[in-house]
């Protein structure tokens, strides 16, 4: 069970902008108690689940509305956009009385947080990857800021390169066979650090942002921070030379030669670069003046004020002086979304199915946990980028709105149920195993703190003309009595179906629920029931079956192994579900059962024994024959079981 933290709406303190890799406000002072209660009982453990409505349905910002994500980076590939984030959500830690988390703490951060979507509506949450600390891919870094993504044939072999900020002394890299993972670390010591060539007085040498041209040539851009002292005030206020482009190596893991000065007037960090007809264009973070950068100045005209997204234009990516500056393509932040959400921001451009999108960070989840005290906890954004005649970009206006919905969502195929167009009162938690939808070295993913009212819903499900039978979740039943409903269009629309959790407690199994007058495109809103005060469920994917489908028979089916007397069996349930009798088939590597006429609600139990001691993670068949309408229907599930080991060494 979550602790609930009170929604905070208003409050009196107010909030100091920093500008140290900053990203909004210093946390407010905290009260300090007349007296500390003896033997008091010690404060509960604050849970990072957020209570709120983050993103409002009908909205598509922020990107996800139950965990922090920053310097989204996005990266497309086989018919999807992947956010990598830098991972807010590590440190928040909202107190149980008030709901305010302290500070952001970004020495904290080691994590980089993954999104897809294939709609840009509709994001399925793939966890975080450990990439520095002790345990991570990378354990010669401490921190993962700031990521950036690549793909490139090396040796014959399709391979993804995730860049990242350790801190601000140096960059890194790490690799996998595809954008989810698993990743591996090819070096022992940092991409970009004090002895890069031509890197030497750049004081932040992170915001790393690969580039791969069309003819196959790569690229890295990094740099940030206090300009050289050696530099004129002016000179370092309007253009610091604090940026960065070198050539990375074939391998994309090493770099060739000396890294060349990105003139970028203003500039603070993040740089990116991407191209679009024939050009080349470097977006950037501006500074907010300050003894860093030879006191508080004016800026030159046409340059970017403090907290501003510039850009400049080339026609080669390693030549970028001052007189490439196009002009100013994102305001602050804090201009579109009020108080609370100023600070730096960090920016990236991809091209998906034929149109040009522009990523930024935004407290705006922050916000709308605490009002306008916020804690610098930033949140993903997507607004389209369009352009000018003359190639020059019209300026990007930040809206809650967002950008539509490229296609509507299918819902004819297993998919996770970490995919959320909106949510409320959800976490996600990673599970042992690979994904059902994108395979066995995916991580798989559940949603999980599921209570009493929580929701999650789906934008644009698309059911057809023909439209949808039945919706099957896989799901771990915590409490009894918990339920699904299927509604459609509204938090309030109609009911549907109701998916049956009532599984036996602990296990996983697939649970179906029939669905009435679904066809077209609606909304789908997941809203769960069950008793008061109960964790209820983990849900771990869904799937809907079309109406013109070959009818299913509802069961819910378990399989577990578990121990006897120093000896493994292999435990099958199967409850019908259907209105009807049916009968039902056990199939598993330790032996086979049939039952007949097995009752409405009643069950199937078999106890295969086997004479080991152990045995393996594995499947059981189960297929039930029976009646709907007067057909005669067989439906097979395939039941996943853990492996076990009852010779009790650990």
């Amino acid at each position: 069970m979550k602790q609930r933290s009170p929604r905070v709406t208003r409050r009196r303190f107010a909030a100091i902008a920093s500008v140290v890799l900053a990203a909004g406000p210093v946390a407010a002072p905290v009260p300090v108690q007349a007296a500390e209660q003896v033997d008091a009982a010690p404060p509960p453990t604050p849970a990072k689940t957020v209570e709120v409505v983050g993103k409002l349905p009908g909205e598509h910002n922020p990107l996800i509305g139950h965990k922090f994500g920053a310097d989204g980076f996005g990266f497309v590939h086989g018919g999807r956009v992947y956010m990598y984030l830098t991972n807010d959500t590590q440190g928040y830690a909202p107190d149980p009385v008030t709901g305010i988390s302290p500070q952001i703490n970004y020495g904290d951060i080691n994590q980089i947080t993954v999104i897809s979507s294939e709609d840009l509506v509709n994001w399925t949450d793939h966890g975080e990857v450990q990439v520095a600390g002790p345990d991570g891919v990378a354990p010669f870094t401490s921190n993962s800021w700031a990521p950036g993504m690549a793909r490139q044939v090396v040796d014959g072999k399709e391979k993804f390169f995730l860049y990242y900020a350790n801190g601000g002394s140096s960059s890194n890299v790490i690799t996998a066979e595809s954008p989810l993972g698993p990743w591996t670390s090819e070096r022992t010591t940092t991409l970009i650090n004090g002895d890069t060539p031509g890197a030497e007085d750049v004081a932040w040498k992170f915001d790393p942002a690969p580039f791969v041209d069309d003819d196959g040539e790569e690229y890295l851009y990094f740099g940030g921070g206090p300009a050289s002292t050696s530099m004129p005030p002016a000179e370092r206020f309007n253009n610091p030379k604090n940026l960065r482009a070198i050539e990375l190596g074939d391998n994309m893991v090493s770099t060739e030669g000396a890294a060349v000065v990105v003139d970028a007037p203003v500039a603070f960090e993040a740089g990116h670069v991407f191209k679009r007809a024939g050009r080349y264009y470097f977006s950037y973070s501006s500074h907010f003046g300050g003894n860093d950068f030879g006191g508080n100045q004016t800026p030159l005209p046409g340059y970017p004020g403090g907290g501003q997204i510039g850009y400049l234009i080339s026609d080669d990516p390693m030549s970028w002086p001052k007189e490439t500056y196009a002009g100013v393509l994102f305001p602050n932040q804090s201009q579109f979304f009020g108080a609370g959400t100023g600070g730096n921001n960090h920016q990236s451009v991809f091209e998906f199915e034929g149109r040009h999108y522009f990523t930024y960070h935004a407290p705006t989840l922050n916000k709308r946990i605490n009002g306008n005290t916020t804690q610098g906890y930033r949140s993903p954004h997507i607004q389209e980028l369009t352009f000018n005649p003359d190639g020059t970009i019209q300026q990007v206006v930040g809206t809650y709105a967002g950008v539509d919905q490229v296609r509507n969502f299918d819902p004819f195929r297993v998919f996770e149920a970490e995919t959320f167009g909106w949510s409320k009162g959800i976490a996600t938690a990673k599970l042992d195993g690979g994904s059902a939808q994108f395979g066995p070295e995916a991580p798989n993913l559940v949603v999980r703190d599921v209570d009493d009212g929580d929701w999650t819903a789906l934008s644009s499900v698309d059911f057809g003309d023909g439209g949808a039978r039945s919706a099957t979740a896989k799901v771990r039943a915590l409490a009894a009595g918990a339920r699904i409903e299927v509604r459609l269009d509204d938090l309030a629309g109609p009911v549907v179906g109701t998916v049956p959790a009532g599984t036996p407690t602990g296990e996983w199994a697939e649970v179906t629920a029939e669905l009435e007058g679904v066809s077209g495109v609606h909304d789908v809103y997941f809203t769960h029931h069950g008793p008061a005060g109960d964790d209820l469920l983990e849900i771990d994917s869904w799937s809907f079956a079309a109406a013109d489908a070959q009818p299913e028979l509802p069961v819910t089916a378990t399989a577990q192994a578990r121990c006897l007397a120093g000896r493994a069996y292999l435990a099958v349930r199967v409850r019908n579900d259907h209105d009807g009798p049916v009968d039902i088939a056990l199939e598993t590597g330790y032996g086979a059962r049939s039952f007949r006429d097995v009752a409405p609600g009643g069950y199937a139990y078999r106890a295969f024994r086997t004479r080991a001691t152990s045995i393996a993670a594995g499947s059981a068949t189960v297929r039930v024959n029976g009646s709907v309408d007067g057909e005669d229907v067989t439906t097979e599930r395939t039941v996943e079981h853990p492996g076990v080991d009852c010779t009790g060494r650990p």
